[in-house]
């Protein structure tokens, strides 16, 4: 094993200050502070690579540690690309049943999504003491991901008006070409997207930009949200990125971690 720092998640200042005052705490991990090599260096927690087992279980320790939280009590969804949303409650068992987003008002869990380019989104009531986490891909988000997962939270007793979410490192519109097809599959959905595509240089083909897109979707559900402002392309020493490695080569990649808990205790 590397032997590296402790890590040191991104945070939202719009998600801090609504949860002020609650046991709610949040964190977009980056890849440092982990233990893996290689191509998966730093904090790889993505069960799908290829990474070293020990060292994955090591990575997904940490990142509980920072909660307080038991190694065992972080939920993470067999992400599928689906608006499908998973509610952990205190019956959780380790299970990772096959879904996009996951709520929970139960203390003492971790609640996560994993990326490596698409948009991970952490929302929040902290009144209620209600919190969510959503994986926004394209398809996730085209499908409504983004939605249900405030609808869920609402289910279980949120306040939509309350609910406070940040969308956090994500592929910028400046490193995202798409093809005619994937154009033409989001202006069908709503023609008023046209508004996030814009030429790339290449010929049938544009820019996407699934951040604000992503944001829309937020607004459209009446929630207040913030951007991270991070791009996974751009910045290798920071995140890991699907897209980077498929350019590059590369035979797998590594996925990191967003996460929110209700920490137990305080």
């Amino acid at each position: 094993m590397l032997v590296q720092e402790q890590p040191l998640p991104i945070t939202s200042d719009l998600l801090t200050d609504a949860c002020s005052g609650s046991t709610i705490r949040h964190g977009f991990f980056t890849r440092a502070g982990g233990v893996s090599g290689g191509l998966y260096r730093g904090l790889n927690v993505g069960l799908g690579s290829g990474d070293d087992r020990e060292d994955i279980n090591e990575n997904r320790k940490r990142v509980c540690r920072s909660f307080a939280a038991a190694p065992d009590r972080l939920a993470t969804p067999h992400q599928i690309h689906s608006p499908d949303v998973w509610l952990v409650d205190q019956s959780f068992d380790g299970a990772r049943p096959k879904a996009d987003a996951v709520v929970s008002a139960t203390p003492g869990i971790v609640l996560g999504v994993l990326t490596a380019d698409c948009g991970p989104v952490l929302l929040a009531d902290a009144k209620a003491g209600i919190i969510g986490a959503a994986h926004a891909g394209w398809s996730g988000a085209l499908s409504g991901v983004v939605e249900n997962t405030v609808d869920r939270m609402v289910e279980i007793g949120a306040a939509r008006e309350r609910i406070t979410a940040c969308l956090g490192p994500s592929i910028s519109a400046a490193n995202y070409e798409v093809g005619p097809e994937f154009v033409f599959r989001f202006i069908e959905d709503d023609p008023s997207n046209d508004r996030f595509f814009s030429p790339s240089g290449k010929n049938q083909h544009c820019l996407f930009d699934l951040q604000s897109y992503t944001l829309k979707r937020l607004a459209r559900a009446g929630i207040s949200a913030h951007l991270s402002g991070h791009c996974t392309y751009a910045d290798e020493d920071k995140f890991f990125s699907y897209r980077r490695a498929t350019h590059r080569n590369e035979p797998d990649y590594g996925r990191q971690i967003s996460a929110i808990s209700i920490v137990d205790g305080g």
